[in-house]
């Protein structure tokens, strides 16, 4: 029996689906936590994913002026952090291919009085709806293991950087420590689809998004990915042990 992949299927968590059906899928698990995700983000992460956050936007780079894409920034949070930075001069386009998760972060920020100077954008990472080197720089915060083509995205975000741009990567990947690591599969597999089950009254969205987090690249690979999509002097962060890394990548 071969071992190569079979390029008409991909993952879906643990499961193999067809590649046709995997953002449909994905869709329907971020339509059901879209009014619960930063709740459950704090109860997954007891709170430390506002630190990454807040850290992944410090080192950014991103200055006053600039004009930057967040993928995969529905919920409006790292968009609200980027704000500030770029000011009255600066833009930020939000994007995500989920309309629910859009609409929680347009109504937060229009709650907060954060208008000028942002866009929303429903879009698929894959396929980005934006000329070349239109972007200062482009983020994406814990969305590219939900992508079905992570190298094509790669490569059309690498596209629409501005020579000398930037795109920062903030996700999940491979923990460094052995016993941690094993902390970490108890609450991921055991703990946290009963908090999905408690709060959002959703198991299933959560036991998928602990699965995707296994199944994303680890650290070197998407290092890797980065390079062959374009990206230049490509560096690696990694934040609690591993438990999520920061990758950022120059366009030349």
């Amino acid at each position: 029996m071969s071992d190569q992949p079979n390029p008409q299927t991909t993952h879906f968590g643990f499961r193999d689906v067809p590649v046709a059906d995997k953002q449909k899928l994905v869709g329907q698990v971020f339509t059901s936590v879209a009014h619960n995700y930063d709740l459950m983000n704090d109860l997954m992460s007891f709170g430390i994913h506002r630190l990454w956050k807040r850290h992944f936007v410090a080192i950014s780079g991103v200055r006053r002026g600039d004009r930057v894409l967040d993928l995969a920034g529905g919920t409006g949070d790292i968009a609200a952090l980027l704000k500030p930075v770029v000011g009255t001069e600066g833009e930020i386009v939000v994007g995500d291919i989920n309309a629910a998760m859009l609409g929680v972060g347009r109504d937060r920020m229009t709650d907060r009085g954060m208008v000028s100077g942002l866009r929303w954008a429903q879009l698929n990472a894959e396929s980005l709806p934006f000329p070349d080197n239109s972007f200062d720089a482009v983020t994406m915060a814990f969305g590219l293991r939900n992508v079905t083509d992570k190298d094509k995205a790669l490569a059309d975000i690498c596209r629409v950087l501005k020579p000398g741009g930037r795109a920062l990567v903030l996700e999940f990947s491979r923990v460094q420590s052995d016993f941690f690591s094993k902390l970490y599969d108890f609450h991921s597999f055991k703990v946290l689809p009963k908090l999905g089950q408690l709060f959002a009254g959703d198991a299933d969205s959560y036991q998928y998004l602990a699965e995707s987090i296994r199944k994303h690249p680890d650290q070197e690979t998407l290092k890797s990915m980065m390079e062959r999509a374009g990206f230049g002097r490509v560096d690696v962060r990694n934040l609690s042990n591993g438990i999520v890394a920061i990758h950022r990548g120059y366009k030349f």
